[in-house]
């Protein structure tokens, strides 16, 4: 049935008096915390209210329902804005904001999924899109549900590079589930924006990306309903409403004034005069809030089934990253919600075996790092465990998201593949030699470095089963299988390869550098000295136990050896674990920007082959 005019009418004037409520909400919490950015709130206002309060579909009291609408709020300072929406539409007690920013609050100054209706952490602009593209993806292609996504962007953020290759993607996939909106209120931090509110320009550049460019009013009501409406009516393609604003609209002394980005209104006359004119804006009786509530869920996802062990033969010989790309597969074989996405290397990281065998699970990002993980935390929020592989030195352009993706708590998995100076030929710039340190810096991510064809098998299985983000560092160059194929492995733990009773010296290595400590072992028992062998697949967790324990058996002297840089890997994962038990602990890694050259010309060059080994055993013994 059409909408009368009479009941569009009071539609408009009951979303004007809640987006007055969400400004005054923003300002009250803002001014009693003494820090926030009300006015980027005020200028959202309108927009959000329309969207929480008339479009979208969710239930406020299960923010997890899966068929729920998602809202990303990618211009993450305005979090008190957000936080007010969900207050007004009943998910917790409006007084509750009062406590923003503080200590015994999770209503912090960005939005963080401490909070259950906050499905990524934003406030690192440029990065809201790509995660709603993540959302967006998970609906169409895996859940098959009806549930739309929604990211309000800043102007400002638009300069990002990784909103355009978040575009170029969204178009590529016609995510017609996705609307973006760019809150278009001409004055960034420090400066007025780039375009200011030139709205046609904008206009132009998403419609030449391929997506569905609306021009509306921010701030009328009325035009932001028929915006969305037809935004949910366009098939094929994304949709994007560029909302003209006014940053701090509704506060006369503040709308569209410069120098008060990040500016509370102080307590007394300038808050009271605020709230003054905002309450002006309400209507005498405060309406009833209605929200539309989301489909039923239809079906639940099928459980995981245990992950069989490989079929590798002694003899073999094959590259961690080939090994990678096969457990994968049978890791999906047992796991529906395992999924994998690539950035244009699959035929390297042999993702494009995973991509033969469950096309509806594999997304291709092509060269954009950061979509790529920026998709894998929205595809992750949603209850997917998603593996996404590319070189190790490319996820360096990445490493903001993946910085956002830890204080998300996400459950992404990483594979970086072509790390240290044994890759080769290709020379410095494809040689990922600081993912070690870059990794470990983030809590609560753990870092796996494995050696051989059947422990990648298990650590990638172990990796989808962990909850938290992960990252697996795999080799280019083929190498011999060490273990049994039924051999298990943990995170945090080790293997020790070579022990006697009359060991010097234990060596840590992993990765390649374990065949070079094995050649080294076998050469100075020639000589002699017997020396132990640790492989340290897990660099956080780190194994303390087990090195202690090897170090007290010989003489509290330890070498380690890794094709990184020295800083923040493998010796300094194992120094930081064992130096206060007084451990004296020696490091082997590379030391300079490499050369090109083959692979064994370049392990010697760089002082980690077994020869260099072999030297500072017998230096550190003698």
């Amino acid at each position: 049935m059409p909408t009368t005019s009479t009941s569009a009418d009071t539609r408009v004037a009951v979303l004007s008096h809640l987006a007055a409520r969400l400004r005054i909400l923003s300002v009250r919490s803002t001014t009693e915390a003494g820090s926030g950015h009300p006015t980027s709130c005020c200028s959202a206002a309108d927009i959000v209210a329309t969207l929480f309060f008339s479009v979208m579909r969710f239930d406020p009291h299960n923010p997890k329902h899966r068929n729920n609408d998602r809202f990303v709020l990618s211009k993450g300072h305005a979090a008190p804005l957000l936080y007010a929406a969900w207050a007004e539409a009943g998910a917790f007690n409006p007084e509750a904001l009062l406590r923003l920013r503080t200590l015994d609050s999770d209503l912090e100054g960005h939005p963080t999924p401490r909070l259950n209706f906050v499905d990524v952490s934003t406030g690192s602009l440029g990065q809201g899109l790509n995660a709603g593209i993540g959302l967006a993806l998970n609906a169409k292609f895996l859940d098959k549900s009806s549930y739309r996504t929604y990211v309000l962007m800043g102007d400002g953020e638009t300069m990002e590079g990784s909103n355009w290759e978040a575009a170029e993607i969204a178009r590529h996939y016609q995510l017609d589930n996705l609307c973006a909106i760019v809150d278009i209120n001409r004055l960034g931090q420090s400066d007025p924006t780039l375009l200011q509110h030139d709205v046609e320009t904008y206009r132009t550049r998403w419609s030449a990306f391929g997506w569905n460019a609306i021009p509306a009013d921010g701030h009328d009501i009325a035009k932001l309903v028929e915006a969305f409406a037809q935004a949910a009516r366009t098939k094929g393609r994304p949709t994007v409403v560029l909302a003209r604003t006014l940053k701090g609209k509704g506060i006369s002394f503040v709308e569209d004034k410069p120098d008060w980005h990040g500016k509370p209104l102080k307590k007394g006359e300038e808050a009271d005069k605020a709230l003054a004119e905002l309450s002006a804006r309400l209507l005498p009786t405060p309406p009833k809030v209605e929200i539309r509530m989301p489909d039923p869920i239809a079906i639940s996802p099928a459980p995981a089934k245990p992950v069989p062990p490989p079929e590798y033969a002694p003899t073999d010989s094959v590259a961690t990253r080939e090994a990678f790309g096969a457990s994968l597969v049978k890791l999906g074989e047992a796991n529906p919600q395992v999924v994998v996405l690539d950035a244009d290397v699959k035929n390297s990281t042999f993702t494009d075996r995973f991509a033969k065998k469950f096309p509806a699970r594999f997304f291709e990002t092509y060269i954009a790092e950061q979509n790529m993980i920026g998709i894998a935390v929205g595809l992750a929020s949603q209850g997917k465990i998603p593996f996404a592989a590319t070189f190790a030195c490319f996820l360096t352009r990445a490493y903001d998201f993946i910085r956002m993706a830890a204080i998300s708590g996400s459950n992404i998995k990483l594979m970086g593949s072509h790390v240290g100076v044994s890759i080769g030929e290709d020379g410095p710039s494809q040689m990922g030699l600081e993912d070690l340190a870059m990794m470990a810096a983030q809590p609560g991510v753990v870092v796996l470095y494995p050696s051989d064809a059947v422990c990648t098998h298990w650590l990638t299985a172990q990796a989808a089963d962990h909850k938290g983000m992960v990252y697996i560092r795999t080799g280019r160059p083929k190498s011999p299988i060490l273990y049994k194929n039924d051999e298990r492995f943990t995170i945090g733990g080790s293997k020790v390869l070579r022990e006697s009773a009359n060991d010097r010296l234990t060596v840590v290595a992993a990765g390649v550098t374990v065949f070079e400590a094995l050649k080294a072992h076998d050469e100075l028992a020639k000589q002699g000295i017997a020396i132990r062998v640790v492989d340290l697949y897990s660099i956080v967790p780190i194994d303390r136990a087990t090195l202690l324990a090897c170090a007290r058996a010989t003489n509290n002297l330890m070498l380690t050896v890794e094709d990184h840089y020295a800083h923040g890997g493998v010796g300094d994962a194992v120094l930081a674990a064992v130096n206060a038990e007084g451990v004296k602990v020696y490091k082997l890694a590379v030391t300079e920007i490499p050369h090109s050259g083959k692979p064994e010309q370049l392990l010697d060059r760089y002082g980690i082959s077994a020869r260099h080994i072999v030297e500072k055993v017998r230096k550190l013994v003698s």
